[in-house]
């Protein structure tokens, strides 16, 4: 028997193995990049949101609550995030929110998608990851004086 018959398997048994190791690698940071990308967007639109209610004015509440959807949506399409599947609870200790002294709470949730799951397995086993942030703001102890 000849010592040459395995001469060249040594490279390719290294691209198979690279390869099967590889694709779940990549797919693994692929998918925790969505994740965070989500986080980040959350976390973002949850802060700004009790920071707008906050500095609103107490007369004009669902103006302020408008101005907080918008900046939700902003925060989660800057990290490229649907915000269509994104939803604000917002949570005052007086009413109106943005009185003066007034703790604003807003929660941002959503459900990121993991990334190239196909509809029928996305049906058998879940294919989305729900993500929650919440942001506190104060509302200006001052807003009513002169």
């Amino acid at each position: 028997m000849r010592r040459d018959a395995d001469r060249g398997s040594a490279v390719v048994e290294f691209v198979g193995l690279g390869v099967l190791l590889l694709v779940p690698v990549v797919y693994l940071v692929i998918a925790v990049a969505q994740l965070q990308a989500g986080a980040f967007g959350a976390e973002a639109g949850a802060r700004e949101a009790a920071r707008v209610i906050a500095s609103a004015s107490a007369s004009t509440p669902s103006a302020a609550r408008a101005d907080a959807e918008a900046v939700v949506a902003l925060a989660l399409e800057d990290q490229g995030v649907d915000p269509a599947s994104a939803r604000l609870d917002v949570r005052c200790d007086v009413d109106p929110c943005g009185a003066g002294g007034s703790l604003v709470r807003t929660t941002v949730r959503l459900e990121v998608v993991l990334p190239g799951v196909p509809a029928l397995l996305a049906a058998m086993v879940p294919a989305r990851v729900p993500v929650e942030a919440t942001g506190t703001a104060a509302g200006d102890r001052f807003a009513g004086a002169p």
